[in-house]
């Protein structure tokens, strides 16, 4: 049975191609910030100094303080948390939902992808912050509701990808072997069809997680999403935005800490498509 995402020299591949080493670098980069944040930030995070707010930057504080005197260089390391759980639980809904869904649908075909295909397109109808807001209406703002909305925003999305590419492989000749030994549809989809649409899977999961990061911080600097005290690259956006004649820095760094890691991701995505797709990775 071959595998698409198995290839001979990936590794080195993926090294001469420049998008994959620049997004992995910044995810990297993105990982390494939050992670960091858990054992040292160069100020207390939380802590406010009203004498010490708005400051330039300096050797005490590297990016200035805003405009509760709090660290700037410290609230970006934490807000990274905030970005990767919201990206990870969020995108691993959608992907766990969606995929189960997608492989129903292709599975069973007949009504039931019908039924699954018109949920995805009606489920469509209603975008994160949309539904963000009508849970927030219902059960408060607050990181979790973020969370849920944009996990069930990410299901429709990986059902119809799912769904793709498993019908384009129930349809190769060793499924149709597979049926004709007496495989039941189940042990077809797990032994033959998953893995073989692991690869499309994989990049989808990088392009979600930077859509995911756009939303968390949208929200946030909606009021929908991280609240306070927790830092959050959206939020501060949001209070910089009376200050963008004074301190106009204050908005510049959240801001570029969110299109790097969107940068990083959609860099990744890309190389990781262009290194799993048979069909290019032999013009490579």
């Amino acid at each position: 049975m071959p595998l698409t995402p198995a290839a001979p020299g990936l590794p080195r591949r993926a090294l001469r191609h420049p998008g994959t080493v620049l997004g992995g670098l910044l995810v990297a980069l993105l990982v390494a910030a939050a992670l960091l944040s858990y054992v040292w930030t160069p100020w207390p995070p939380y802590e406010m100094d009203l004498a010490a707010k708005l400051q330039s930057p300096s050797a005490a504080h590297w990016l200035g303080t805003d405009a509760f005197g709090r660290d700037v260089a410290s609230q970006l390391l934490v807000g990274a948390r905030a970005s990767i759980l919201v990206g990870v639980i969020a995108v691993g809904i959608g992907l766990v939902a969606g995929a189960a869904l997608g492989l129903l649908a292709a599975a069973r075909r007949g009504w039931v992808e019908e039924a699954v295909m018109r949920l995805a397109d009606f489920s469509l109808a209603f975008p994160a912050i949309l539904s963000a807001i009508m849970l927030t209406a219902v059960f408060g703002p607050g990181i979790v509701n973020a969370i849920v909305a944009i996990g069930l925003y990410n299901i429709p999305t990986f059902a119809r990808i799912t769904r793709a590419s498993a019908n384009a492989v129930w349809s190769r000749d060793y499924v149709a072997a597979a049926r004709a030994c007496g495989k039941g549809s189940w042990a077809i989809t797990w032994q033959h069809v998953l893995p073989n649409i692991a690869a499309a899977l994989t990049v989808q999961v990088t392009i979600r997680f930077a859509i995911a990061i756009l939303a968390e911080a949208a929200l946030s600097y909606l009021g929908l999403g991280t609240q306070p005290p927790q830092p959050s690259w959206g939020r501060m956006l949001a209070e910089a935005q009376t200050l963008m004649f004074q301190t106009p820095l204050l908005a510049v760094y959240p801001g570029l800490a969110i299109a790097l890691a969107v940068l990083g991701l959609n860099l990744l995505g890309d190389g990781l498509r262009d290194l799993l797709d048979p069909r290019l990775a032999r013009q490579r």
